[in-house]
């Protein structure tokens, strides 16, 4: 009766739970959430599965075809199940999301592809398994419990990588209460994996039968439904950090654009500025050709630039105005005169105001000669 409960009530409830996740799973996928991001809803929903599967199945061979709970088929088919629990376990931890150091066994999963994994893992639990029926399903000497050896190492390999990774996951999620239930699970696991390889005829020596079976039910349902618990709790949170970090992700988008737009707009406002002063520039200089342009020299300055444009280069300013027969300084005033009329500046202006004369066709107004 106390297995026919436990059998009824875990295949309801695990069957339920991994359908809801499976839905939640293909809900994710079509909002374009990531693969990586989600396989681990869709193997823990097939963890959860097998167990339901598991359950449906012990009701039927225990209840419809009538075989003991002893039976070996019973007992490798149960196996097989514990074997596929744990392997969509494992392919689930690597999506348990933290920022610690990933544990080994993670690891030693990230360095095959999904199928290379569930192949070397089946290929190797497959022959160990063949090993163990071929020993014992006709030896009568060696008890049913026997085949639980396989599932024994896996067992705690798994519960001990799923105890470090849910703590780890919930570490990063300030949910650091959440130790002491992930701890419960690890006893529970261990608990209902001694039940398994302790043959019963040997128990009923030492415990009450009636309360070995209690025991084992109620750790069996208890670890499978605190198992689903961490789960949902770890999903919620996924979910909830998950939206929190889109919209952390969209806030840190939205200040990067508004910088980006800031830079662009003091790149312009300094282009602009730049624009202006040389347009300002050019607006000056276009003045000051028009001014030049519009600047009347008188005939006698005329003929000083001439006379300066004709012998400037072999003369000093002195002789040139011997050649023109005026004083020095009456030759400088009207240099000066004339530069300031140009706005020239600078030590340069002898040869500037020689270029100016040959470029405004002076020279036809020289009255001495270069041999002068």
């Amino acid at each position: 009766m106390l297995s026919t409960i436990e059998y009824t009530v875990t295949s309801i409830v695990c069957i339920i739970t991994a359908i809801i996740i499976q839905r939640i799973f293909i809900k994710e996928h079509k909002r374009g959430t990531s693969k990586a991001a989600i396989n681990g809803i869709k193997w823990f929903g097939l963890a959860i599965f097998v167990w339901g599967i598991g359950a449906v199945l012990n009701i039927v061979f225990t209840h419809i075809l009538g075989w003991s709970s002893s039976h070996k088929l019973i007992i490798y088919v149960g196996v097989v199940i514990s074997l596929a629990n744990s392997l969509f376990i494992l392919l689930s931890l690597p999506s348990i999301e933290h920022n610690d150091t990933r544990g080994i066994i993670v690891r030693l999963i990230e360095r095959f592809s999904t199928k290379e994994f569930i192949g070397l893992y089946s290929g190797v639990l497959g022959m160990i398994a063949f090993v163990f029926i071929a020993t014992s399903y006709n030896n009568e000497d060696i008890s049913n419990n026997f085949i639980w050896l396989i599932d024994i190492p896996i067992s705690i390999f798994v519960a001990l990588s799923l105890l470090y990774e849910l703590n780890k996951a919930f570490k990063s999620r300030q949910m650091k209460f959440m130790y002491l239930p992930t701890f419960a699970l690890f006893v529970l696991i261990i608990i209902a994996v001694s039940h398994r390889i302790i043959p019963q005829d040997q128990v009923i020596q030492v415990i009450d039968q009636q309360f070995w079976s209690v025991v084992g039910s109620i750790t069996a349902i208890s670890f499978k439904f605190l198992f689903i618990l961490l789960f949902s709790i770890l999903l919620y949170s996924w979910k909830f950090l998950s939206e929190k970090e889109q919209q952390q992700s969209m806030v840190k988008q939205l200040s990067e654009d508004k910088t980006n737009l800031e830079h662009k707009l003091e790149q312009m406002t300094l282009a602009n500025e730049s624009h202006l002063d040389t347009i300002k520039t050019m607006k000056g200089e276009l003045v000051g050709l028009r001014e030049l342009h519009n600047i009347e020299l008188s005939d006698r300055q005329k003929e000083v630039l001439a006379n300066l444009a004709l012998l400037g280069q072999q003369k000093s300013y002195t002789e040139i105005a011997e050649a023109m027969h005026i004083s020095v300084d009456g030759f400088q005033t009207h240099i000066h005169q004339i530069k300031k009329m140009l706005n020239i500046k600078g030590n340069e202006g002898k040869e500037q105001l020689i270029a100016y004369a040959k470029e405004h066709n002076l020279l036809k107004y020289a009255t001495v000669k270069p041999n002068a």
